[in-house]
């Protein structure tokens, strides 16, 4: 058993279950953007569909993962890192996505933030998202 594993979920008060362990594993051992369709087809085939949806849905929440905007209708979740996590116990995802149109992996960048935005009277931020299609380290040195 990975002790990150069992920190990460008791550091947000979840208890250790197989599929949180499976679907935690597939984030820790990735360092890109997972989509929905490939968590569900690289767990066990013990999990289902709705255990995995609840599962991402409860990791999203607790703000183990986020979801990370995209071109396609597939949702894709990333691990969140220490800069997600904001003052005063906040949590914000106002950093960079990246997506390499060559190998279609999307990344956070995270030392890349998205600029202050002013809104007009009487409408209120939530979220931004920023979405930054091009070629990757990997892809440009091949």
């Amino acid at each position: 058993m990975n002790i990150s594993i069992k920190s990460i979920l008791k550091a947000h008060d979840l208890r250790l279950t197989e599929p949180r362990e499976h679907i935690l594993q597939l984030f820790l051992d990735k360092a890109y953007a997972l989509s929905q369709p490939y968590i569900e087809s690289s767990v066990n085939a013990a999990i289902d569909r709705v255990t995995v949806y609840r599962t991402l849905k409860t990791f999203v929440e607790k703000g183990i993962i986020h979801k990370v905007p995209d071109d396609t209708e597939t949702a894709h979740y990333a691990l969140c890192s220490p800069a997600c996590e904001g003052g005063h116990g906040h949590h914000h995802h106002d950093h960079v996505h990246f997506k390499c149109v060559s190998c279609n992996l999307t990344q956070c960048i995270d030392n890349v933030h998205i600029p202050k935005i002013t809104l007009p009277t009487g409408y209120q931020f939530l979220e931004a998202n920023l979405l930054v299609q091009g070629v990757c380290d990997k892809c440009h040195s091949a």
